[in-house]
């Protein structure tokens, strides 16, 4: 019988470890889930949360569990000519459609496109929007997204996470990656290759975008197919789980 040596026993170390926690991610990913789940999807504009993980928003909501999508602000800068009221109406009609497709409750908090604030009164503000949905699973913003919307909402949703005991399975989500989202680097993926079609036409729904000819081709569905190729299927979004949070809770 040939000898091991310490080389070969590090390599043999190195692949067990990786093959273990390859194996862990896959239980958690596929773990059954015994009940209806209540899943929050924090955004800070109409069509972040479509754009990011619309995919699973409509995977979860296929498997009967219960999806709400909190939009920070009604989106009111984006379109030419229209005032901000304008704007922000358009936008919010967009959202609620985008939500019907996606089989998703549509809440908005309030604050303004360009204006948000994060204060000790819109912390408070905020939590109380997160409370109320008791959510199981929260999904966000990366926290150093650039866009300053992007951050202020991935910090409220963390604040409101916290104070509520980080009972909740916490994600973060990427926007535009390599634009908007850097140095993310993925913990888990959701195979959304049967609900691209509904992610599409949930980022469609946002016609005052352009989605069709601006953000999806450009941005979107290259994503989805990078993403797709790093796990392995067509079609993927995907995070990065908070590690004080629980596992699992992921739709198969």
């Amino acid at each position: 019988m040939p000898s091991l040596t310490r080389r070969k026993l590090l390599v043999n170390s190195g692949a067990l470890a990786a093959t273990t926690i390859e194996a862990a991610v896959a239980a958690e990913a596929t773990a059954p889930i015994a009940r209806p789940l209540k899943v929050l999807v924090a955004g800070g504009h109409p069509d972040d949360p479509e754009s990011s993980c619309g995919g699973t928003i409509a995977k979860y909501a296929g498997q009967g569990h219960n999806v709400s999508v909190l939009y920070l602000t009604c989106g009111e800068r984006g379109i030419i000519g229209k005032t901000r009221a304008e704007t922000g109406a358009i936008r919010t009609a967009e959202a609620e459609h985008a939500c019907r497709i996606m089989g998703a409750k549509p809440i908005f908090a309030g604050q303004v496109n360009g204006a948000v604030e994060v204060t000790r009164e819109r912390y408070a503000e905020y939590l109380k929007f997160v409370e109320a949905e008791n959510p199981d699973v929260i999904f966000t913003h990366w926290p150093i997204d650039s866009h300053y919307d992007h951050a202020a909402c991935s910090v409220l949703t963390y604040n409101a996470w916290l104070k509520l005991g980080c009972k909740a399975a916490l994600y973060y989500f990427e926007v535009n990656l390599g634009g908007q989202t850097s140095s993310f680097h993925p913990t888990h993926y959701i195979d959304v290759t049967a609900q691209e079609t509904v992610k599409r036409d949930a980022c469609f729904a946002h016609v005052s975008q352009n989605a069709p000819n601006d953000f999806w081709p450009k941005y979107h569905e290259p994503m989805l197919r990078f993403r797709g190729m790093e796990s392995r299927c067509k079609a993927a979004e995907a995070f990065v789980r908070h590690n004080l949070g629980p596992e699992g809770r992921l739709p198969v």
